[in-house]
C-alpha cells in the first residue's frame, strides 16, 4: 500500500510539472553547478529529494553543514538548462534512530524518490532497512558505518555512501600513521558503545599490527562516561604516548583537548572525519586544536576552481568555511543528478520500482567528479573509492598536511 501511495503520489508530481526558469549550461560529469546541458526547458521533471540528520542537538552542525551544501547544489541545479530538477527536504532527525524511524515515515508519506538518507551512522543503522524495503535509492554523505549499506546477513544495493566507511578511515589512519609517524608511540581514546568509533578503532588497531605501529595505550570510554578523561589521558602520558587517535565525534574530543591541556600534556592528536565540526563548536577555544591533524576526503584551501567556488559561495551564504560533510552532500547531490541525467529521466519516465533499478545500475557502473574526489565509483555492497588527504589545523584553520 505503501509503496502504490508512492507511485501514485509520483505520477501526480510529474502531471503538474511546468517549465522552469533555466540559466548556466554546461553540460559535465564533475560535481560543479554547470551540469546541465541545454535540454528542452518545456520538458523538465521534479525530483522529490529527502534526507534527515541532526538540526538540533549536539551533533546539530552535521546536519546544518549537510543541509546548506545540499540545498547550494539544489538551487545550482534548479537554476541551470538541465530538464531535471530538485524538490528538497531534510528532518529532523537529532542524530537518534528513534527519531530517525520517524523522520523517515514523514519523508516516505511526502512522497520521497531518492535520498541522501541520514547524516549520521546510528541513525541511519536504524532506517538503513526501510530503505532497501521500499526501493527507495539512497546515498549518505556522512553516515560511515557498514550498517547502512550491508550487515553480515544482508546487502542494501540501493544504498550507498559518499564517505569512506569506518573500516576505511581506519585503515587508511594506520597507514599515514606508519608514513608520516612511525617513529611515534601512539595511545587511542575511543567510545566503545558508539559503533562509528568502535568500527574504526577496530580496523585501526587491526592494520597498525600489520604496519608495526608502537600502540602503547587503548583506553575506552561510554555515553555515561563522556566527561571527565583524566584515566585515560594519565595513562596515555604514563605510557609514553607522543600521539594519540581520536576516531570519535568533535564533542568528546574537545574535551579531550581541554583536559590534556590542562595538565600540561601536548601530544599530537589524530582524528577521522567525526573530528571535522570542532572549530565551530560553540564556547571551544579553537587554540586548543593547533596541530590537530585529521584524515578527510575535502580540503577547503585547495586550489582547484570546484573548490573555490563552492568554499566562496557556501562563506557568502553561511558565513562559515564548509567542512568535509557540506562537501560530500553536494557531491551526493550532483551524483544523483548524474545518475538521473544518464538514465534519462523525462516526464514519461514511469516512476516506479524501474527508478530503483536504474539508479542502482548506474552507481555500480558509473564514474563521478566531484569536490571530494575524481573518478570515484561504487563498490557492489556500497562503499565509495577514492583517496583521502591529510589536514591539520593551523592558525585556526585547516591546511593540507601533504
Amino acid at each position: 500500500m505503501k509503496k502504490l501511495l508512492v507511485v501514485l503520489l509520483s505520477l501526480l508530481c510529474v502531471l503538474s510539472l511546468a517549465g522552469c526558469a533555466n540559466s548556466n549550461g554546461g553540460g559535465s560529469d564533475n560535481g560543479g553547478g554547470n551540469n546541465g546541458g541545454g535540454e528542452d526547458t518545456d520538458q523538465t521533471v521534479t525530483i522529490k529529494l529527502g534526507a534527515s540528520g541532526p538540526l538540533s542537538g549536539d551533533a546539530k552542525v552535521y546536519g546544518e553543514a549537510v543541509r546548506n551544501a545540499a540545498q547550494i547544489a539544489v538551487d545550482e541545479i534548479n537554476a541551470s538548462a538541465s530538464t531535471i530538477k530538485f524538490e528538497f527536504r531534510m528532518e529532523d532527525d537529532e542524530a537518534t534512530p528513534e527519531k530517525a524511524v520517524t523522520a523517515y515515515s514523514t519523508l516516505y508519506d511526502w512522497g520521497m524518490q531518492v535520498s541522501l538518507l541520514t547524516v549520521t551512522s546510528g541513525a541511519g543503522a536504524a532506517v538503513a532497512a526501510n530503505y532497501d524495503e521500499d526501493k527507495i535509492f539512497a546515498i549518505t554523505p556522512s553516515g560511515s558505518a557498514t550498517a547502512l549499506v550491508y550487515t553480515d546477513e544482508k546487502n542494501f544495493p540501493g544504498n550507498f555512501q559518499m564517505c569512506f566507511t569506518d573500516p576505511n578511515q581506519g585503515v587508511a589512519s594506520a597507514d599515514y600513521m606508519a608514513e608520516k609517524f612511525a617513529d611515534k608511540k601512539i595511545a587511542v581514546i575511543y567510545k566503545s558503545d558508539d559503533v562509528y568509533s568502535a568500527g574504526v578503532n577496530d580496523k585501526f588497531v587491526a592494520e597498525a599490527g600489520v604496519k608495526g605501529l608502537n600502540v602503547v595505550y587503548s583506553g575506552a570510554f561510554t555515553t555515561d562516561s563522556s566527561t571527565d578523561f583524566s584515566t585515560q589521558l594519565t595513562a596515555a602520558k604514563d605510557a609514553g604516548a607522543d600521539l594519540v587517535f581520536l576516531p570519535i565525534y568533535y564533542q568528546p574530543a574537545s574535551l579531550i583537548l581541554k583536559q590534556a591541556s590542562d595538565m600540561g600534556y601536548a601530544p599530537v592528536f589524530f582524528g577521522v572525519d567525526g573530528m571535522d565540526g570542532i572549530l565551530t563548536l560553540e564556547g571551544f577555544d579553537t587554540s586548543l586544536a593547533e596541530g590537530l591533524y585529521m584524515l578527510t576526503p575535502f580540503a577547503a584551501d585547495a586550489d582547484d576552481q570546484l573548490t573555490k567556488d563552492f568554499v566562496a559561495t557556501y562563506q557568502e551564504k553561511f558565513g562559515e568555511v564548509p567542512n568535509q560533510f557540506a562537501a560530500d552532500a553536494y557531491d551526493c547531490v550532483y551524483a544523483i543528478h548524474q545518475a538521473l541525467r544518464d538514465i534519462g529521466v523525462n516526464p514519461e519516465y514511469k516512476f516506479d520500482e524501474a527508478l530503483y533499478d536504474a539508479m542502482v545500475d548506474q552507481f555500480n557502473n558509473m564514474s563521478f567528479n566531484g569536490l571530494t574526489g575524481e573518478k570515484m565509483t561504487w563498490a557492489q555492497n556500497g562503499e565509495v573509492s577514492k583517496y583521502p588527504k591529510a589536514v591539520v589545523i593551523t592558525n585556526g584553520v585547516y591546511v593540507s598536511a601533504d
